[in-house]
């Protein structure tokens, strides 16, 4: 359970405050780490001790200890050494392990729990018991936060990064349920709100951005008050994680709560789009217009309609600009500069994008 680098690394703090040499073994005899070169691998008389009713035993001068996980025998330590002190310092060093299996059990234990309460896995009632049993408050203020590279690369980058921002706040747990995105459940305080889990959102952006110039792409959920409501806040920020894919690509951080109508999209069935796209645009479809035409749409609509601005960004004459949204008109039957027919295209072209990213999203 416990890495072999994190037992080298307490073997080799264990030897540098007694001055003595120490080995660390499988309940099979493996050798997993220690502290000397001479220090041999599994032998006849150590798979004898570690079969044996014996919970320590001398061997050649050595001293073998087992250490258990609860009743089942985990690792067996080995300390070497002179004097006499050896048997009681081989004990406290078998303690000092016990102590660390029990800490990282637990901290599995979490994990796997946490993961079950994010996938909706658990009963009302195991939330609660095991909540209780794992010393985790049910009844805090939480929201659930998806982090993900924008482009398909390993999170492990920036994993330790958010491990060490997040190890900060008990309260807080991280883990991750696929190999693309890394998940964080945050506690909140009584005073915090909205613009809170957006702070937060930001912190961890810069978190990120200290030591990779990787983009991540950050969504979260709303803030839920009970530990049973956890699942849907982080339903909530898997949607808001797919909508800003489509939608809003330019946004790193997009919020569940701020979706608009994109929420809305995402939640039509394929069929009733294609019938609206149809009666919008008939055998036409918005990929069939030419790249000047697509240009001066999106620009009509990021200047709100205006004509006057929209030519000047274009760098074209208001008559070339007005000439063009004539032409649509012809081509479509919908006036973008009549509000309610540019409502219906917007909500046209939104919706062929959605559909195009549906195609692309293997479930």
């Amino acid at each position: 359970m416990i890495s072999n680098q994190i037992l080298q690394s307490t073997l080799d703090g264990l030897a540098h405050i007694t001055r003595m040499d120490f080995g660390i073994y499988s309940a099979k005899g493996k050798l997993l780490a220690s502290t000397a070169s001479d220090i041999s691998a599994s032998n006849p008389e150590l798979i004898n001790f570690a079969q044996s009713q014996a919970d320590s035993q001398t061997i050649r001068g050595e001293h073998f200890f087992k250490v258990y996980d609860e009743h089942h025998l985990e690792y067996i330590l080995m300390d070497r050494g002179p004097g006499d002190e050896n048997l009681v310092i081989g004990k406290m060093a078998t303690f000092q392990l016990k102590t660390l299996l029990t800490a990282y059990k637990e901290r599995f234990d979490k994990d796997n729990f946490i993961k079950n309460l994010l996938l909706d896995n658990l009963l009302l009632v195991d939330i609660y018991n095991r909540a209780k049993k794992l010393h985790i408050e049910p009844g805090a203020r939480r929201v659930v936060y998806i982090l993900e590279p924008a482009q398909n690369g390993d999170h492990q980058e920036y994993m330790e990064d958010l491990k060490n921002a997040v190890a900060a706040r008990p309260g807080d747990f991280i883990t991750a349920i696929d190999e693309k995105s890394v998940i964080i459940v945050r506690e909140l305080g009584d005073e915090d709100d909205d613009h809170s889990a957006e702070t937060y959102a930001h912190y961890l952006q810069d978190v990120i951005h200290r030591d990779s110039e990787s983009r991540v792409n950050i969504a979260y959920g709303t803030i839920v008050n009970e530990l049973k409501e956890v699942s849907r806040s982080y339903k909530e920020a898997r949607m808001a994680l797919d909508v800003g894919k489509i939608f809003y690509e330019e946004k790193d951080i997009i919020a569940y709560s701020r979706l608009g109508i994109g929420r809305l999209i995402y939640q039509l069935p394929i069929p009733l789009c294609k019938m609206f796209i149809r009666e919008i645009f008939h055998e036409k479809s918005p990929d069939d217009f030419d790249e000047e035409t697509l240009t001066t749409i999106n620009k009509f609509f990021e200047n709100n309609l205006n004509v006057s601005e929209t030519s000047r960004q274009l760098y074209i004459h208001r008559n070339t600009l007005v000439y063009r949204l004539d032409k649509l008109q012809k081509s479509t039957g919908l006036d973008l500069r009549v509000f309610e027919d540019a409502i219906t295209f917007k909500i046209a072209l939104m919706v062929v994008k959605y559909m195009k990213y549906m195609e692309t999203v293997d479930y």
